[in-house]
């Protein structure tokens, strides 16, 4: 979709001014040891999770090169906090799919007796922004009538159509992934999101028509919610229940953009999409036909069991550094997923 310079500007403006925050400082731990913390998942072909295997089983790569990790353990349901987070999308779902979406978080929701393997809490993003349950509960059942509770009240978005709504929508989704991130920063162990959503427009037309300031614009805020999510110990995983019914997005497009950007004249607004930043952070984006409940079911089984990795952040030269990130498992027919690289930043002047 080819977007004019007039308009690609006033989005670029539009998103950013909305979206642009100051990078959440690190945690005094960090601060001092200036540490990486990684979630591993290690899965079958068959995608089935892998437990008891050993730091030496995996090969951590920094920009390619073999980097010794400082610590490493085994995770197995139970040993470490997880809480989950359920956002049904109402923004960038057509109106048609919500009575499907709802049976199949129902349906999820009230599996194995309701009894659900981690707290969890859910929300509802509409075009008011996005309604989060403060609490949580392993009770699917009561978990169920709240999710009721949320979305007796959902209709359609009634805004500008193509690109003009599209720009709307992906305001308000980054919006809402911002105040999501800064909710759970504030919960204890690590964190799951499963966004139900066909994702976010992916406004990305021909590069020139973006200007050097909206540019810088974007790489902010690429860099921030990358850091955000990664200091918050957030997994975020996309659940695209509609497949590519969207007239705005492409099954598979999103691929052109989870290379990790570099500098400012290689962003897109499409850098900024949900399916992208899913991946980015080491979770899924699954566009299957199976149903919802099960696509939900298949992203939890990554905290089955997993591993947490840790090494030092190497100083860098200039703010913003992009690390790409790689870990293999040296076990045939397994492999390992994690997020996809990190910001480093030089080390503060005394």
């Amino acid at each position: 979709m080819r977007i004019s310079p007039r308009v690609g500007i006033l989005a670029a403006t539009l998103l950013t001014g909305a979206v642009t925050v100051a990078a959440q400082a690190p945690p005094a731990s960090e601060q001092v040891t200036r540490s990486i913390h990684l979630n591993v998942a290690v899965m079958t072909k068959q995608d089935a999770p892998v437990a008891g295997l050993a730091q030496q089983d995996f090969t951590l790569l920094d920009n390619g090169t073999a980097v010794p990790m400082t610590s490493f353990k085994a995770v197995t349901t139970g040993q470490e906090p997880v809480e989950v987070i359920l956002l049904l999308d109402a923004v960038n779902a057509r109106f048609s799919t919500m009575a499907y979406e709802r049976d199949e978080v129902q349906k999820f929701l009230k599996a194995n007796g309701g009894k659900m393997a981690h707290p969890t809490t859910i929300a509802v993003l509409t075009d008011k922004g996005a309604e989060i349950q403060k609490g949580f509960s392993t009770d699917g059942n009561v978990l169920s009538g709240l999710f009721d509770h949320y979305t007796n009240g959902l209709r359609e978005i009634t805004r500008s159509s193509g690109y003009w709504g599209a720009t709307e929508k992906l305001d308000i989704s980054l919006n809402a992934l911002r105040e999501l991130t800064a909710f759970a920063a504030k919960l204890p162990g690590r964190k799951i999101v499963l966004w139900i959503s066909p994702g976010w427009p992916l406004l990305s037309g021909v590069r020139s028509e973006i200007g050097p300031k909206q540019a810088n614009q974007i790489f902010d805020n690429i860099v921030t919610f990358s850091t955000q999510l990664r200091l918050a110990n957030i997994t975020l995983y996309n659940v695209n229940p509609v497949g590519a019914g969207e007239p705005l997005l492409r099954t598979g497009y999103y691929r052109e953009f989870v290379k990790g950007v570099r500098k400012p004249d290689q962003t897109v607004l499409g850098d900024l999409g949900l399916q992208v930043l899913a991946a980015q952070s080491g979770g899924l984006v699954l566009e299957s036909s199976n149903a919802i409940a099960e696509m939900l079911q298949q992203c939890l089984s990554d905290v089955d069991s997993w591993y947490e990795v840790t090494f030092p952040m190497p100083p860098a030269e200039k703010p913003n550094e992009y690390h790409h990130l790689e870990i293999k498992v040296d076990k045939p027919g397994l492999t390992a997923r994690t997020r996809d690289g990190y910001y480093a930043q030089p080390e503060p002047r005394p």
